[in-house]
């Protein structure tokens, strides 16, 4: 398995404790949840066979754990080790 990291960007307007207790209940053990200028993000860094499995169940969990998800980003490396640049 490989490890693929990305952020899911919320419909939030604050990152708090219950929020990081609810995603770590619903099984995202593997983020970390933060804001910067009213934005909140989860950053994953997950183990999963392919990206599209590793963001389908880490949004999958968001919305468990009862957010609701914007968009996801992945970054700039990420993106070229997919395409084998």
């Amino acid at each position: 398995m490989k490890t693929y990291a990305f952020s899911v960007v919320l419909n939030e307007h604050e990152a708090t404790e219950e929020m990081a207790n609810a995603l770590f209940a619903a099984g995202c053990d593997d983020c970390v949840p933060g804001e910067s200028h009213g934005v909140v993000m989860v950053h994953f860094d997950r183990e999963s066979d392919a990206m599209e499995s590793a963001v389908t169940s880490a949004v999958r969990q968001i919305v468990t754990a009862g957010y609701k998800v914007k968009r996801v980003e992945i970054d700039e490396e990420e993106v070229a080790s997919l395409l084998g640049s």
